[in-house]
C-alpha cells in the first residue's frame, strides 16, 4: 500500500503523518506538494494538520482550491481511503467531502493536550481494528475545532452511523461532542485529534496506530494480500 501525504503551504504535521505510516506502519509513503494535479499510483490519501495558507481567510478555505484537491476529490469518489486530520479535516469540510463546518473553540483558546475519545463506530475501514465503544487517548492541537452542523445534518449523521469518534468530555464545544465523522460512502474520514501523534507508547499513547492498521487491513483484504 502506498499513501500520499499532501503538503500545503503552512502544513506542519506532514512529517508526523509520514513517520506514522512509513516508519511505524511499515508501508510506502510519499509527500505530494499542493500544486500537483494527480494522485495516480497512490492507494490512500492523507491530509495532515497545520495552518494551510496561514488560516488567514478561514481554516481550510484557501487550501480547498489548491490544484491537488481535484485529485483528492477524484480519489474519494473512486473509493480510496482519504483521511483528513485537524487542518486536513477542515479542508475536507470546505471541499464538501464531509458535511458541517468548524468554528473557534468555545473557550476561544488554543487547546493542546491528550484527550479521551470514544470509538462510536468500530465498523469503518478506519476503525475495524478497534473495539466498538473503546476509549482511546489521542492528542488534540487546535484553535478552531468546534464542529458545527444543523439539526438535520446531525440527525443524518446519527442515522447513517457517520459519527466515528466523539470526545468523552466536552473539549471544544463541538455539537454532540463530535471528534470525527465519515462520509456516507465510508471512505473519507475527518477528525480533529491527531492519531499520527499517538503511534508509539514513548509518545504517551499508541492508540492512533490502530487507525492506520485498520486502513492497511482493509486495503489488504480488498486486494487479497495475506502477508
Amino acid at each position: 500500500m502506498k499513501f500520499a501525504v499532501i503538503v500545503f503551504p503552512g502544513s506542519n504535521c506532514d512529517l508526523d503523518m509520514y513517520h506514522a505510516v512509513k516508519d511505524e506502519l511499515g508501508v510506502e509513503a510519499e509527500y505530494v506538494w499542493h500544486d500537483e494535479t494527480s494522485l495516480e499510483g497512490f492507494d490512500g490519501v492523507l491530509l495532515p494538520g497545520g495552518f494551510s495558507y496561514g488560516d488567514y481567510l478561514r481554516t481550510g478555505a484557501i487550501a480547498r482550491f489548491s490544484p491537488i484537491m481535484d485529485a483528492v476529490i477524484k480519489a474519494a469518489k473512486e473509493g480510496k481511503p482519504v483521511l483528513g486530520v485537524c487542518n486536513g479535516f477542515q479542508i475536507l469540510l470546505e471541499a464538501g467531502l464531509l458535511p458541517g463546518a468548524m468554528r473557534r473553540n468555545q473557550n476561544l483558546k488554543f487547546i493542546c493536550r491528550p484527550v479521551q475519545l470514544v470509538v462510536e463506530n468500530g465498523e469503518t475501514i478506519f476503525t475495524k481494528e478497534y473495539e466498538q465503544g473503546k476509549e482511546i487517548t489521542i492528542p488534540v492541537a487546535h484553535g478552531e475545532g468546534n464542529y458545527y452542523c444543523d439539526d438535520a445534518t446531525l440527525e443524518s449523521l446519527k442515522a447513517n452511523n457517520q459519527i466515528v469518534f466523539s470526545y468523552k468530555d466536552d473539549v471544544n464545544g463541538s455539537v454532540n461532542n463530535i471528534a470525527g465523522i465519515i462520509n456516507e460512502a465510508g471512505n473519507v474520514l475527518g477528525m480533529m485529534p491527531h492519531p499520527e501523534r499517538a503511534v508509539d507508547s514513548l509518545l504517551g499513547s499508541d492508540d492512533g496506530l490502530t487507525l492506520f492498521k485498520s486502513i492497511l487491513s482493509h486495503w489488504r483484504e480488498r486486494n487479497a494480500i495475506t502477508s
